[in-house]
Formats: C-alpha cells, structure tokens, sequence
C-alpha cells in the first residue's frame, strides 16, 4: 500500500488528533519504546498505519 502525500498541516492535524486519541488510551497500532503521544503517534504515522483520511476541496 502506498501512503498518501500529506502537506505540512495535514500531517499537524493527523499527528495531533492521533495523539489525542492516544493520551485518553486509544490502543497503540505498533510496537514501540516511546512513551509521549506525539512520539507514538509519529511513529504510527511513519510506519503507515493511521486510518486517517483527509478530503480536499475541488482542486
């Protein structure tokens, strides 16, 4: 599966809904020895696992 290119702000976006999730103890979706939301959440997004879409307007 390919990933879908975010620009800067998506990724904030998605990075920082995630983390959010992940402070109120959402399940994590990978392995990891990180302990901050952000860190966890970076690592999810790298590793391309986040169910996260984004919609866009007419382009």
């Amino acid at each position: 599966m390919q990933q879908e290119r975010y620009n800067r702000y998506e990724k904030a976006r998605i990075l920082g809904a995630r983390a959010l999730q992940i402070s109120y103890g959402a399940p994590v979706l990978i392995e990891t020895d990180q302990s901050e939301p952000i860190l966890v959440a970076a690592e999810e997004y790298d590793a391309g696992v986040l169910p996260f879409t984004v919609k866009r307007g007419k382009q």
